[in-house]
């Protein structure tokens, strides 16, 4: 896809088609983008069930034409209450996959009821519908899950449940396959009838604890009744003649503001696109803030994190102040995993909704509830086991969270709404994407398709090196090396770049959105 669709009304992207497809059809169908918003993500939970699932979290970000606000919503989950270090004793760190990496209870099926309840016009049966179907009906097995199923055949084919529905009969399914999940579809419909206690307090809670239990696992039935998300009070930050807004922690939104604020102090405009200076100057700008990120980042209840500083002018120019123009900066990254989704829609009264959700790994724990056919999250294996770490395990507690959707406001109402997969990535695909669109004028297509980079640690690899398509000049790459990164050259439109969606909003109020060609998306505007 080279241009950006533009439609005149209303816009849905997402990294699967058939998800933008469902979101289309709630729009048409007398739903706001509200309604739409929750379809999307419902369906992405069943056709992008590597990426995301009702067993993980989300986050939102939204804007409501009513009352001209920006909110957002926390839809992550909290470790359980007999969730503690001491568990994993004699153990380095808590276990990337299996029953014992499920230890947060899932957040998504909450943030879905938030927004109907708080914004919606559908019911909670008619938004779902089309997740259901697809469930039922199955739909043809893309390429992209096909990668990630061959990529994590090892421990999905360990998994007993797991393993009968992504890799039956011990093959993965062909690409185009009918791929049908008939567990999934009765969850779903359980959910469609009985709404939000359905999942935390009826039969899917009562199913989920019982499999956990049995297997070992540690969560309990007391861990979903008293589970909720919050509303919360967006971040912002002025950018060029843009507000552009976060969801505050325990997301790591707050990077995407620190690393504008710092590049508000050069004038990007005059330094060439895809130059050495260009990619060097968000690297490192992009590297400080990550350095900050990894000292304060956790459950904002359980420490207290210096928000206003981090994110304040003041500081930015202190920072700024500390990127060398020739040579990279030694700054250490964390190991992360990159499963994700992002999409956004906009409808014709001019509600907008950015949001995310995740399993953390690809497939998360691995580990399918019982006859649910939900797979759960392993987010809380991000939580450390040393006590002196500020993501320390605790009970009750929310872990460092990767997942970033981003809205950027102009004359107060929303103008770009963008985000990408892809864990230590989403900062810097999203620095990337909304400078490219702010000071170099690309609409969101042409954003999203301009060689990407990626800097750090994916979970798996042992060093922080700095991946970069080999579409870049190949004396940019030189310069890169020669000041110090470590370069690993990757293919033109590499998977490792994550998959990024757009929308943009101009001042005649005609909708442009673009999609990523590493996925399976789709951007649909009238």
């Amino acid at each position: 896809m080279n241009k950006s669709i533009v439609g005149t009304k209303t816009m849905v992207v997402s990294p699967h088609y058939l998800a933008s497809m469902a979101g289309s059809q709630i729009l048409q169908k007398g739903g706001n983008a509200f309604d739409a918003a929750v379809a999307v993500s419902a369906c992405l939970a069943v056709v992008y069930p590597h990426m995301t699932s009702l067993g993980g979290d989300s986050f939102w970000l939204m804007y409501n034409a009513k009352d001209s606000k920006i909110r957002a919503y926390n839809a992550s989950g909290r470790s359980g209450y007999k969730v503690h270090s001491g568990i994993y004793k004699g153990e380095a760190s808590i276990p990337n996959r299996g029953v014992k990496s499920a230890i947060t209870v899932p957040g998504m099926v909450d943030g879905w009821n938030a927004l109907l309840q708080e914004y919606g016009r559908l019911s909670f049966a008619e938004v779902l519908e089309p997740a259901i179907s697809y469930a039922v009906n199955g739909f043809p097995f893309t390429k992209d899950q096909h990668e990630n199923t061959e990529k994590n055949i090892d421990i999905l084919s360990k998994m007993p449940i797991t393993s009968e529905i992504y890799t039956p009969n011990g093959s993965i399914p062909r690409i185009g396959e009918r791929f049908v999940q008939k567990d999934l579809a009765q969850s779903l419909r359980y959910i469609a009838q009985e709404g939000r206690d359905g999942f935390y307090k009826g039969d899917i809670a009562q199913k989920i604890v019982s499999y956990l239990q049995s297997n070992g696992g540690y969560l309990t039935l007391e861990d979903f009744a008293d589970h909720t998300g919050n509303w919360v009070t967006p971040l912002s930050t002025a950018y060029r003649d843009y507000t552009v807004y976060q969801v505050p922690p325990n997301s790591q939104g707050f990077t995407g503001l620190m690393t504008l604020n710092m590049l508000e102090n050069y004038q990007l405009d005059q330094i060439p696109h895809g130059s050495f200076e260009y990619y060097h100057l968000l690297i490192e700008s992009l590297k400080l803030s990550f350095r900050d990120r990894n000292q304060v980042l956790t459950d904002p209840d359980f420490s207290n994190i210096p928000i206003d500083r981090l994110i304040s002018k003041s500081y930015a120019a202190e920072l700024a102040q500390q990127i060398d123009m020739q040579h990279e900066q030694g700054v250490a990254s964390g190991s992360m995993g990159s499963d994700t989704a992002y999409a956004a829609v906009v409808d014709q009264e001019g509600n907008a909704v950015s949001f995310i959700q995740s399993l953390y790994f690809e497939f998360g724990s691995a580990v399918v509830a019982g006859d649910t056919g939900i797979l759960l999250q392993n987010r809380g294996s991000f939580f450390s086991l040393d006590p002196g770490h500020v993501n320390y395990l605790e009970p009750h507690k929310r872990t460092f969270h990767t997942l970033m959707p981003a809205l950027a406001c102009k004359d107060g109402k929303p103008s770009i709404l963008y985000g990408t997969q892809g864990g230590e990535g989403q900062p810097q695909t999203q620095t990337a994407i909304i400078t490219r669109m702010i000071d170099y004028g690309m609409d969101p297509q042409q954003a999203i398709n301009e060689p990407r980079w990626v800097w750090g640690r994916t979970w798996g690899e042992n060093t922080s090196d700095l991946k970069i398509e080999n579409r870049v000049d190949v004396q940019t790459i030189e310069l890169l090396k020669k000041a110090g990164h470590e370069v690993k050259v990757v293919t033109d439109f590499d998977g490792v770049m994550g998959h990024a969606q757009a929308i943009r909003i101009d001042e005649q109020g005609f909708l442009s959105g673009g999609v990523d060609p590493r996925g399976d998306g789709l951007a649909i505007g009238w």
